[in-house]
């Protein structure tokens, strides 16, 4: 049954004019949109072309205290190929933005507990925090163990990623 369906999608994206890599996986992942830590709307489309890394975390969480600060500083030092977006764990919407303003997390964020952000921690069966899932461009995923490149090999993980990714 499954042999037709992928000629079939084709033939509705052909039809639909809608060519497959015109696509934005980001859109799609994140359709009730990004923020930023004051609440500003971040357009999905900023992450076209960049690896992703889904960053699951909490401000009341001694790990994430640990982890956040390298995390903050690998993703600065490699934003032109890596952004990061939270999937806060926080007591309350506020406690989410605290959290980002005090560590400087100068990426997008999801809405506090909202359906996508739900989704996603089921999705990719997150069972602890800190974590770190990479996304590829197209919004596949490259690797479950972001935290563990991050700290084992800073400095290898973008092109561990990209090869991954086929890049």
């Amino acid at each position: 049954m499954r042999n037709w369906m992928a000629p079939l999608a084709v033939l509705v994206l052909l039809a639909s004019g809608v060519r497959a890599e015109d696509k934005d996986p980001w859109k799609e992942m994140f359709p009730e949109g990004l923020h930023d830590a004051a609440g500003n709307a971040v357009d999905p489309a900023t992450l076209k072309g960049k690896i992703v890394g889904l960053y699951f975390s909490a401000h009341w969480c001694p790990p994430c205290k640990v982890f956040t600060p390298m995390l903050v500083k690998f993703r600065d030092e490699n934003q032109k190929d890596f952004e990061v977006v939270f999937v806060s764990s926080d007591k309350t919407a506020d406690a989410q933005k605290e959290y980002m303003t005090e560590t400087k997390m100068q990426w997008p964020t999801l809405k506090w507990r909202g359906n996508v952000a739900n989704g996603l921690a089921k999705t990719h069966e997150i069972r602890g925090i800190p974590a770190l899932v990479i996304l590829g461009p197209d919004g596949k995923v490259l690797s479950k163990n972001g935290r563990g490149d991050v700290t084992s090999d800073a400095a290898g993980a973008i092109a561990k990623w990209k090869a991954a990714a086929g890049q």
